[in-house]
């Protein structure tokens, strides 16, 4: 096994652990909503350190509901990783036709000079 496989499969390996350790130890099952994101969170704490708070600002959009605001929330990662994938596919594709062309000149030029050589022998 090459050295990226065992690297690639390593970070495999720890991402999984991330997603499943959490599951596994039970955290947040004291919580009547146990995987809430980092927004609703913040929002309770602040609201049980200073109850009058006032935000700066109101959202644009707000959702009609928690499935919603979750599936534009899943959509937008879903662009984001495919603006990422086509990114890094083009990087690699340009990298890799480079690399084909580089080969092909140097092929090109040994044929010429293997050509020239025997010509000179003639």
């Amino acid at each position: 096994m090459s050295r990226n496989t065992k690297i690639n499969l390593l970070l495999l390996f720890a991402v999984a652990a991330l997603a499943v350790l959490p599951l596994a130890l039970g955290l947040g099952d004291h919580k009547k909503e146990p995987f809430t994101g980092a927004d609703a969170e913040a929002e309770t704490a602040i609201t049980e350190l200073k109850p009058d708070y006032e935000p700066w600002f109101s959202p644009l959009y707000e959702p009609p509901s928690g499935e919603i605001e979750s599936a534009l929330f899943a959509l937008q990662a879903a662009l984001g990783a495919g603006v990422l994938a086509y990114y890094f596919g083009l990087r690699r594709g340009r990298r890799q036709g480079e690399q084909r062309t580089l080969e092909r000149e140097a092929g090109s030029a040994l044929a010429d000079a293997a050509g020239k050589s025997t010509a000179e022998r003639d």
